[in-house]
């Protein structure tokens, strides 16, 4: 990173004015009747409303457009553990991509804890206050235990972006990088390296998707997660496999996909060059990937490449699928994120890339020509249709699993 970027994004975040998100009113305060609807004696009106039925809160305050995106700083980013206050501008950050990308409004809560229980506690305590909660940059396995405890005591959806977002977005990628390949997921023999959140939950939901899991191998410090270890969490265990590989060289010879959500230079022009016909190589780690992009190719021409870097095709961006997600899980109310939703969400955004690319697109990234293929297997984070296709699935989800207090509204989707 130059010194001169470095210090953009210190302009960019310190000018016109500290920050990157700031309240806005949604109703005249011109008047002294203004003021008085607003205010003491009309808003007397609402409360007593919201107190015969807690409902009349969506009907009558912002609480069914807002999230709240909650961090304690344990993992940021790439940084590490720097505590909840260095972990603001981040948050700032994805509530200006809910706002952009799907019109949500969205307020960031830095939480100092103690201990998992206090955060969850934390949360707990002021969740009536939104329609939705955002978990982001917890760090594992606190995250697991934090997420599931939430969702068990909060009746809105409760959504650990960095677990279900990766995940989302990497099973869309895949499922057509493989559909490129001419394989089928159900039979793709499928290398994680990595055990963390984003790890575990995109292993979940390929398995949701039709991935098997005894062709799974999962990778972490130790080596492969196999029945023989003693040393799993309950997270690890569920995908030890029967096996006598023991190494990512092990596990890579012959491996149809390789997914890195590790750390930099991990995957080796060796490993990649044992790799199947075609291999799908998913180097997630930012900023540098498990495998340079111009070193895979030069390696392998026949590799269908992802990382999640913005300079390269196929880029693995969580932007594909959040902002849309919640979308779709506020219009109808949605109690919970549910499975039905996630995997409605990939097929939205695999079946998305497939389309013909907008002018709009085109113009944005300065391209004459873009269609489905290698260099482009998961939509454009600019492609306005976003918006509609996946807030729709998602929605549609909601409501045919049950978890919809509202139905469809009409013209769904909305611009």
């Amino acid at each position: 990173m130059s010194q001169d970027f470095k210090q953009a994004a210190l302009d960019y975040h310190e000018f016109p004015m500290p920050g990157k998100i700031s309240v806005e009113l949604s109703t005249p305060a011109e008047t002294s009747r203004d003021l008085s609807l607003a205010y003491s004696p009309g808003v007397a009106e609402p409360v007593r409303e919201i107190a015969k039925d807690p409902e009349n809160a969506y009907r009558y305050t912002a609480k069914g457009n807002l999230v709240a995106v909650i961090s304690n700083g344990s993992a940021i980013l790439g940084l590490g553990d720097l505590g909840p206050l260095a972990s603001k501008p981040v948050m700032e950050g994805k509530a200006l991509l809910f706002k952009r990308f799907a019109n949500i409004d969205s307020i960031d809560i830095e939480v100092d804890a103690e201990s998992p229980q206090a955060f969850i506690d934390t949360v707990a305590r002021i969740a009536d206050t939104f329609g939705g909660i955002n978990l982001e940059d917890i760090k594992a396995p606190e995250c697991f235990e934090i997420e599931r405890t939430l969702i068990e005591r909060c009746n809105i959806p409760v959504f650990h972006d960095d677990q279900h977002g990766t995940a989302i977005v990497t099973a869309a990628g895949m499922i057509n990088a493989l559909e490129l390949a001419g394989k089928k997921l159900e039979e793709a023999s499928i290398v994680c390296l990595g055990a963390g959140a984003a790890a575990s939950a995109c292993m979940k939901l390929l398995i949701n998707m039709g991935a098997r899991n005894e062709n799974i191998y999962m990778i972490d410090r130790k080596g492969v997660i196999h029945s023989g270890r003693d040393d799993l969490t309950p997270e690890k265990a569920i995908f030890a496999t029967e096996t006598d590989k023991r190494s990512l060289e092990d596990a890579i010879d012959g491996a149809d996909v390789f997914l890195g959500l590790s750390g930099p230079d991990l995957l080796s022009a060796e490993n990649l060059s044992k790799m199947a016909a075609s291999p799908v190589v998913f180097a997630c780690a930012n900023p540098d990937p498990e495998i340079k992009p111009e070193l895979a190719r030069a390696t392998r021409d026949d590799v269908i490449m992802a990382t999640g870097r913005s300079d390269y095709p196929n880029q693995v961006n969580n932007v594909l699928g959040f902002p849309f997600i919640f979308r779709g899980a506020l219009d109808v109310r949605a109690t919970a994120i549910n499975e039905e939703m996630k995997a409605a969400a990939v097929i939205a955004l695999a079946d998305l890339a497939k389309q013909p690319v907008t002018q709009e697109v085109l113009d944005a990234y300065g391209l004459d020509n873009l269609e489905f293929g290698r260099e482009y297997i998961l939509p454009k984070a600019t492609d306005s249709r976003l918006l509609g296709t996946v807030s729709y699935a998602v929605a549609k989800a909601a409501i045919d699993s049950g978890v919809a207090v509202k139905g469809m509204p009409e013209n769904y989707p909305l611009s």
